[in-house]
């Protein structure tokens, strides 16, 4: 039987090949022992409040961390090659962003339409003309890819806002380091557990000017947050203090933090807390979560923010189809990763792809407060059809997600001549409601 998909230990097995050791663990493994190491590791977890949320679930409940007992294994030669193309997507990527905020020359060349990037939600005219240290805009990266080939990775997306995750990473690599120390030793497996200091010396690295060692704080918006546990997992490595909006305050344009001893100036803050919440005197008034003035004080290059504003227009899924292009233009070199192949629907060429199943979409009809109206037509019964599509922000929003397939429902089963009939419902690939 021909495999519909990509074995990674299927597919490079041999006696000496990556996964041997893992093989040769298996087989002398008995079930029961793999089960009492699962169980092991799902009670370490929990005792570590190692677990997170998940945004648009109504149950509210906080799930452990996946923990695989299978590890995934890279050669040193794949793994260079990885390291290789995201270090170049980063690169590229705070080359455009250090453009569309400055001189815009990948707009006035026509590689991008200018309007795909002013026009973005992410694009933030605040940071036009923001001198940020060293050039570095996305001091922190997540880039998700994907492999569907011995030879072959992909890109998913790119996350340079409040990027979030490593910690589960370095939680899973010391869970196998306790639970199976043997496979570990035997497997010379390169170290990671340096890494929240290799991160305290980039974010010292773009402090402002200052006399003494440069204060870092982690900026968390609290407990409820998803990412919670990784925020103090990080502050409690790295040796620096976790706070929230209201510990920090702006006076004589220098940014303190209240502690036990009275105030620190702060040179450095790794925000956890999204543009829109940092700053109730530049975003949203009603914010508590951010500090009243920071966005001043960061303009002046009085403090850092790690990382810089505006940086959603980067790794906008409508921006990610033109990364291959940022890196010809910026760097002059051939992309190392590949993006996954994506269409972009503004062209007309292109747009009748997006639901290629069933329909080829035409034109845009209307734009209402959950969705966007497409003319389109049925790829086999040529019937021309109107589709609703939700809008990307609700993709996560049950309740959203929800009201629309109600709708749906009752329209459907309305009947009469004066109503829209509803003949279908579906949801796209990336996770978009619908109907038709």
């Amino acid at each position: 039987m021909t495999p519909r998909c990509f074995d990674e230990m299927a597919g490079t097995s041999a006696a000496d090949g990556p996964y041997a050791p893992i093989e040769r663990w298996l087989a002398e493994t008995p079930k029961a022992g793999l089960e009492q190491a699962r169980a092991a590791a799902d009670a370490h977890f929990r005792q570590r409040g190692i677990t997170f949320a998940v945004y648009g679930d109504a149950s509210g409940a906080e799930r452990l961390i996946p923990f695989d007992l299978v590890p995934r294994v890279l050669t040193r030669p794949e793994w260079s090659r990885v390291e290789r193309g995201c270090i170049q997507r980063v690169r590229a990527l705070n080359a455009f962003l250090a453009d569309v905020y400055g001189p815009q020359e990948i707009l006035r060349a026509g590689v991008i339409p200018r309007e795909e990037v002013e026009g973005n939600p992410g694009f933030e005219a605040l940071a036009r003309g923001f001198t940020v240290p060293l050039g570095v805009h996305a001091h922190v990266a997540g880039i998700d890819l994907v492999r569907t080939s011995k030879d072959d990775w992909y890109v998913l997306e790119d996350n340079l806002r409040t990027p979030s995750g490593v910690s589960y990473m370095l939680e899973n690599r010391a869970a196998t380091q306790r639970f199976f120390p043997k496979l570990f030793r035997e497997m010379r497996v390169a170290a990671v557990d340096h890494y929240p200091d290799v991160l305290l010396d980039a974010l010292r690295a773009v402090a402002p000017p200052c006399d003494a060692e440069p204060n870092v704080v982690i900026l968390t918006p609290g407990a409820f947050n998803s990412a919670y546990f990784e925020h103090g997992f990080l502050a409690s490595r790295m040796g620096v203090m976790l706070v929230q909006g209201q510990d920090l305050y702006v006076e004589d344009d220098t940014l303190y933090v209240r502690d036990t001893r009275g105030r620190r100036r702060v040179d450095v803050v790794y925000r956890r807390v999204d543009d829109a919440f940092l700053d109730p005197d530049a975003f949203r008034s009603d914010s508590v979560l951010g500090v009243k003035g920071l966005l001043g004080v960061v303009r002046k290059g009085r403090v850092t923010l790690a990382n810089a504003i505006g940086n959603g227009v980067a790794d906008d899924k409508a921006t990610y189809v033109h990364v291959p292009a940022m890196i010809r233009f910026y760097l002059g070199e051939t992309p190392i990763l590949d993006n996954v192949p994506t269409h972009r629907c503004r062209d007309p060429k292109e747009l009748g792809y997006v639901l290629a199943d069933k329909y080829q979409v035409l034109r845009v009809i209307g734009k209402g407060g959950m969705g966007i109206v497409y003319e389109a037509q049925h790829l086999v019964l040529g019937k021309h059809v109107a589709i609703k599509l939700m809008l990307e922000k609700y993709f996560e929003d049950s309740e959203a997600k929800s009201r629309f397939k109600r709708e749906a429902i009752a329209a459907s089963k309305i009947g009469q001549e004066n109503i829209v009939d509803i003949s279908d419902f579906g949801r796209t690939p990336d996770g978009a409601l619908y109907s038709v």
